[in-house]
């Protein structure tokens, strides 16, 4: 079942499939394109992981490339310039959200894993620096060919004890020279997650960056369940 809540911050809209009761909850930063796929999101996690009991929770992002991006860069595909929002974003989940959503709850007692797909994917990363609130993290096809990343990632410590990293074994293939370094980037993500001491996977789906990235969203989050 769905449920829409509205939160304050520019009337953001979230979304909850499941019973926020639950003790395992699943955030992840959301569009358009990505809340069409997610009552089939929903059906496969619950098929990979039989009876755990989990609530999904989306949020619905205004401006992808502003307030996923932790830094201000040049556009890199189209005109759109990336901005620096993550920080505003991550401080509405974790002070306004989260809390929201946990009223009239005890305290602790529940597991937070945050995932997303593409620069959803990257943000998730980027938190994984900033704070060990969640479990687990789950980069599914993320943005890790973003300018400065790699340096970025390189000069700090995950501070999450589970990483789930995937890539479709085509993303590479692309004439963009900035996104086509992906392949490179997920593969030092992997390795740089293992040097900080996170259990980590780094999983290869077949296709594309735009193939199936309801399953591939719905496989991270079942195996940080798991």
């Amino acid at each position: 079942m769905k449920e829409e809540h509205i939160i304050n911050l520019d009337n953001i809209a979230c979304f909850l499939y499941g019973d926020r009761h639950s003790e395992n909850w699943l955030i992840q930063p959301v569009d358009d394109h990505d809340l069409e796929g997610m009552d089939n999101e929903v059906s496969v996690i619950t098929e990979l992981t039989g009876n755990t009991d989990f609530c999904l929770i989306t949020f619905k992002v205004r401006n992808w490339n502003t307030d996923l991006s932790p830094w201000k860069a040049p556009a890199v595909f189209g005109n759109a310039d990336f901005g620096d929002g993550a920080r505003t974003t991550l401080d509405f989940l974790t002070r306004e959200l989260l809390p929201k959503l946990s009223e009239g709850m005890a305290p602790d007692t529940r597991k937070m894993y945050l995932g997303g797909y593409s620069l959803a994917g990257l943000f998730s990363l980027w938190t994984s620096y900033q704070t060990d609130i969640f479990t687990g993290v789950a980069g599914v096809s993320p943005s890790v060919w973003f300018p400065g990343w790699p340096d970025y990632a390189k000069g700090r410590k995950c501070l999450s004890p589970k990483l789930y990293l995937s890539l479709g074994n085509k993303e590479s293939r692309t004439r963009n020279p900035v996104m086509g370094k992906v392949g490179e980037a997920i593969a030092q993500q992997y390795e740089l997650g293992c040097r900080d001491g996170s259990k980590a996977v780094l999983e290869w789906n077949e296709g594309n960056h735009f193939k199936e990235p309801d399953v591939r969203m719905a496989k991270g989050f079942a195996w940080l369940l798991r």
